[in-house]
């Protein structure tokens, strides 16, 4: 199974707002959304700047789920380990 963790943009421009996703990667384009697993706002004006579900993640990378880069980092900064 070739499944990613990966951010999907959303908002308007120049207010980026991001999902973190676990999707299907065979499939064309953005590939089919699995479940969603938390939010990103790099924008945000409060401390409520990322929000993901900590056991959900860890439980698909256990399943084998390849987390993306920009994912990597960002769940490293908040502290969760893999």
């Amino acid at each position: 199974m070739s499944v990613k963790i990966r951010l999907k943009r959303m908002g308007s421009s120049k207010k980026p707002y991001y999902r973190i996703i676990v999707l299907d990667s065979r499939f064309p384009g953005k590939g089919r959304r699995i479940e969603d697993l938390g939010t990103y706002d790099p924008k945000s004006k409060d401390n409520k700047v990322l929000n993901f579900k900590t056991e959900a993640i860890q439980e698909w990378v256990k399943k084998g789920a390849i987390l993306t880069g920009t994912v990597e980092g960002l769940l490293r900064k908040a502290g969760v380990k893999f």
